[in-house]
């Protein structure tokens, strides 16, 4: 019999090691990640080469980029076009799928924008109290 409680936030939820569950953090481990957001964000406006995304983003590494547009494809949110040509030219659109997430992606980057000042107020006071307790 499954596990169910009237305060449960997630209907159905069995506990961590559910199917359910795990398939919900997979998902979760890779919309969630710093460079999937950034990825969807510099593709909302259209395709981009890989080098041009490189360029935008900033920061990240030219493996940690493929890995993570690698796994993007991988999920159906980007599709990659090669075009026959010297040199070869690769470029990444968002899919559908891809385009769907765009809108929580930008919510998501929005409010951690708008809340940084609070958040960061929140681990002042947080480690200050720490340091006094210790």
């Amino acid at each position: 019999m499954e596990r169910r409680h009237a305060d449960d936030p997630i209907p159905g939820y069995t506990g961590a090691e559910s199917h359910d569950c795990r398939m919900v953090n997979s998902v979760l481990a890779r919309v969630g990640d710093k460079w999937t957001v950034l990825v969807v964000m510099f593709l909302a406006d259209g395709s981009k080469r890989f080098n041009e995304l490189k360029r935008l983003i900033g920061g990240v590494s030219q493996r940690m980029l493929t890995l993570t547009l690698r796994g993007l494809e991988r999920d159906g949110l980007v599709t990659r076009t090669m075009t026959p040509s010297i040199p070869p030219r690769v470029d990444y659109e968002l899919t559908d799928l891809g385009r769907s997430l765009q809108t929580h992606a930008v919510a998501l980057a929005r409010w951690a924008k708008e809340n940084r000042p609070a958040i960061e107020r929140a681990r002042t006071a947080f480690d200050d109290e720490r340091r006094e307790a210790s």
